[in-house]
Formats: structure tokens, C-alpha cells, sequence
């Protein structure tokens, strides 16, 4: 057999065995075809779903905020003052940039504002809830006094064609941070001689709670004046990464009411705002979840 014949017929042989693989290739690697692979569960691409993994098993588990300084959209938080000083005002200037890096200028009223600013330490003490001016420029700014040292988060809390966001940063205060543990869950909370009680029922993972508060002063129910457009305002953020719930005002006979769905067991900070003789007063209580 001359050379030439030889070459033609293994280039034949060549020719049938790619077929042969091309043809059984996706039977033995999935992905050859491009196909996405599925896991035991039925995921696509074999990858844990979407989510946080505390939030896994909870059927119905609430989406959580405040932990980016992005969101999907586009939409990224910039910090132009991420370093302050304890113990005296300064301003805290922030905006709110697009895809590309256009600030934002137009944002939705949301409970009677444009913007919440929340502010707080890692251990969830210092909480302030401001309410930031926003510039021409598209820059928010609010005065802010920070009066001990350590790690703070920033939430910029806002609502924009009709979505509701929150995206969240770090400061940082100069000084020793002088942490503390979490307040062990109490019904009752004081501040000056305001006394609020909290029946929050059995607060289950991913499964609507309603948060209802009642206010009394020197053992006399009070009633509250409208604060952003409620009885109340109420800011829960989970200890640990601070994830920031958004809670919604029901209307209660008595009392001060929310409905929350708490995204995973654990422990949350939940800071109760109202208005009473025209004063704005904070109380705090430690929430726990079980499930």
C-alpha cells in the first residue's frame, strides 16, 4: 500500500472516531453541550441557591438589606467622610451613584423623607436615625456626633421608583472601642419616665411577627403623635452582620404596632422611635428568634 493511501485511510478513521465522540461527548460531560448541570435539589448550575446559608430551610425566609454598599440594580453607596472624630459634630456627607456613576437626584417621599440615614456601632449601641440634606450636587449631608470610638455602619435607607433599598457602609470613629455584650431579651424598656412593653408572640423565622408596643407614662397609657407618617418608627438589624430589616406600621387601636419577618434564628436589636409633647424618644429591646 503506497503512502498516499495510507494517509487518506487513517485520515477516514480520524473523520469517524470524532464523530462517534462528538455524538456521545454529551452523555459523558453535561456542559459540553452547554448545558447548566443541576444538583441533588434540582438547583441549576450545581451551586447552593441564592441566599444567605442561615436563611436555608426557612420556606417563605425574608429577604435581608444593608449588607452591601451595591445593589443589583446598579445603585452603590459612596462614603465621602468614612473617618470621624468622637465627641464632637462633624458632617457625614455620603451619595448615592448609578451604573455609571452618576449620583442620584431623584428619590421617592418614604415615610414622610427622602432619605434615613441610620447609624450605629458594631455592638448596636450609639443608634441615631438622621435625616441627611441633599445637596445640588446629589451629595447627602447631615450633622452627626459620635460620642466613642470604634467601628460604626451607615445605612442609607430610601425608596426609588417605588423600590424600596438599603445600602449600607463602614466608619470609623478614632479612639478605643469599648464593646458591649447584647442586652439579654426584656418585655420592658424605659426612657426617662416612659415605660414601653413589647409582646412580639413566638417570633419564627421567615414567618410574618407582629411587633406591638405599648406606651404608658407614670403608669398612664400614652398616646402618641404621628412620627413620619406613623405612631412610630421602628429600625431591627441583626447582631452579628447588622442585616437591616424593613418593617411596616400597622394600624393598632392601642399602642404602637409592626409587622417584621425576621430572616433567621438569632438575636435583633430593635430600636422603637415615637413622638410624645413633641419630643422624639428612642427605646431599644433585644428580640429573640427561634426555629
Amino acid at each position: 500500500m503506497s503512502a498516499a493511501t495510507r494517509l487518506v485511510g487513517f485520515g477516514a478513521l480520524l473523520a469517524v472516531l470524532f464523530a462517534v465522540a462528538t455524538a456521545t461527548g454529551g452523555a459523558l460531560d453535561p456542559d459540553a453541550r452547554g448545558e447548566e448541570r443541576e444538583d441533588a435539589a434540582g438547583h441549576a448550575g450545581g451551586a447552593e441557591p441564592a441566599g444567605h446559608a442561615e436563611d436555608a430551610g426557612h420556606e417563605g425566609a425574608a429577604e435581608v438589606h444593608g449588607l452591601a454598599v451595591a445593589d443589583d440594580a446598579g445603585l452603590q453607596l459612596e462614603v465621602l467622610t468614612p473617618e470621624l472624630r468622637r465627641g464632637r459634630e462633624q458632617r457625614l456627607a455620603f451619595r448615592v451613584v448609578d451604573d455609571r456613576g452618576v449620583p442620584v437626584r431623584d428619590y421617592d417621599v418614604e415615610h414622610e423623607r427622602r432619605m434615613h440615614l441610620i447609624v450605629v456601632r458594631r455592638d448596636l449601641t450609639g443608634f441615631q436615625h438622621l435625616h441627611p440634606k441633599l445637596r445640588a450636587d446629589g451629595t447627602w449631608v447631615a450633622p452627626v456626633t459620635l460620642a466613642d470610638g470604634g467601628s460604626y455602619r451607615m445605612f442609607a435607607d430610601f425608596s426609588r421608583d417605588g423600590e424600596a433599598q438599603t445600602l449600607a457602609s463602614d466608619l470609623r470613629v478614632d479612639g478605643a472601642a469599648d464593646l458591649r455584650d447584647l442586652p439579654a431579651p426584656s418585655p420592658v424598656a424605659t426612657t426617662g419616665d416612659y415605660e414601653v412593653r413589647l409582646d412580639a408572640g413566638e417570633a419564627r423565622p421567615g414567618a410574618p411577627a407582629t411587633l406591638d408596643f405599648t406606651i404608658t407614662r407614670n403608669g398612664e397609657p400614652v398616646q402618641t403623635e404621628p412620627y413620619l407618617g406613623a405612631g412610630g418608627h421602628l429600625v431591627a438589624l441583626r447582631e452579628g452582620d447588622l442585616a437591616f430589616l424593613h418593617v411596616h406600621p400597622e394600624e393598632h387601636g392601642d399602642g404602637v404596632a409592626f409587622e417584621a419577618t425576621f430572616p433567621s434564628a438569632g438575636r435583633y436589636r430593635l430600636f422603637l422611635q415615637f413622638q410624645h409633647e413633641g419630643k422624639v424618644r428612642t427605646v431599644a429591646f433585644t428580640q429573640e428568634v427561634t426555629g
